[in-house]
């Protein structure tokens, strides 16, 4: 959990310092997906279709991996 923590703030800090020298160069997010060739909204619309196709595929699998998670928990010989 420490190693999780450690890893997001170390991609904060990281993000936190590029976008401030992006921002001393005036270069914006909107200038850059407009240069990819990509809208703010497009990219919304990707967002949303990635999670439509994704949340049912993470329900479905999980109705499988959790009882097979649990039957293993189970029958795992106790510890000390």
């Amino acid at each position: 959990m420490l190693k999780l923590l450690s890893t997001i703030i170390k991609i904060a800090v990281a993000s936190l310092i590029v976008g401030g020298i992006l921002s001393y160069l005036d270069i914006s997010a909107a200038e850059l997906l407009t240069d990819l060739g990509v809208t703010p909204e497009t990219v919304f619309v990707l967002l949303q279709k990635g999670a439509e196709w994704a949340i049912p595929n993470i329900i479905l699998g999980s109705l499988v991996i959790v009882p097979v998670w649990v039957v293993i928990y189970l029958f795992r010989p106790p510890r000390g």
